[in-house]
């Protein structure tokens, strides 16, 4: 049976938007399991990035509880949440958000050492980390100007793993790289799942969501359906087929 990590009960988000409320995600039940690679799709404005900033403690809930472990994280205060995020979490987004006037491997240590103070095994970390995407100690010393965007993401992917968190949480991860650099991403992603890294990512696309073994659709804030598409392998026609089956049915 798979570990449990995440579990929303009642969640729902709203807004205020010209004297309206607008309902963004309503009353979702659901469960995060250790080791999955989840992805979450839906048109846009379906509440994908919302749900993803709730489960990842960026954002809070209007209503319901979100629990992790025994810990009830929609309780935290922001001083709580931000504990929980750096302890926990890590975040791969569309935007890379690395600091320019630092250089790559200055981007990672940094966020290492604000959780751990003993430098010698974050510099180890990072070390094993960019052996594994594949980012020379050369391109670790340019600063993120002089790098390009698939060097950045995976930078990105390294400094979000640094503190080796319990659940990488990815935003889009692919939406400003080419084809090429896309993949490379992909890849990336794919093997740390492989090694037991667990992964939500939110994406709109079809080649991403191929990646995942779960499959949740939201529709108008609340949780459509999903489909277990198992464990990945390169070029898979029938979860290809399956996949684009389920997508037609939830009108994708």
């Amino acid at each position: 049976m798979k570990k449990i990590l995440l579990k929303t009960e009642q969640l729902s988000k709203s807004f205020s938007s010209g004297g309206a409320m607008q309902h963004v995600l309503k009353n979702i039940d659901m469960e995060l399991y250790k080791g999955d690679f989840t992805v979450i799709m839906g048109a846009s404005g379906a509440g994908k990035s919302t749900l993803l900033y709730a489960l990842s403690g960026m954002d809070t809930p209007t209503l319901g509880k979100i629990t992790f472990g025994k810990k009830i994280i929609s309780d935290l205060n922001s001083d709580g949440l931000a504990v929980f995020r750096r302890e926990h979490c890590g975040f791969v987004f569309q935007q890379i958000y690395l600091i320019d006037t630092m250089s790559v491997k200055d981007n990672v240590l940094a966020a290492g050492l604000l959780v751990s103070k003993d430098k010698r095994s974050v510099v180890s970390r990072a070390k094993e980390l960019f052996k594994a995407v594949d980012i020379s100690e050369e391109t670790q010393r340019k600063f993120p100007t002089q790098i390009s965007g698939g060097e950045a993401q995976r930078v990105g992917i390294v400094r979000a793993l640094i503190n080796s968190p319990e659940i990488l949480f990815a935003d889009e991860p692919t939406g400003a790289l080419n084809s090429k650099t896309g993949l490379d991403v992909l890849n990336t992603l794919t093997k740390f799942n492989e090694q037991g890294q667990s992964v939500v990512m939110v994406t709109h696309d079809m080649r991403s969501a191929r990646r995942g073994n779960r499959i949740l659709y939201l529709k108008d804030g609340s949780v459509l359906g999903e489909c277990d598409l198992g464990k990945y392998r390169p070029n898979d026609e029938e979860r290809h087929k399956k996949l684009s089956d389920f997508l037609t049915k939830m009108g994708w």
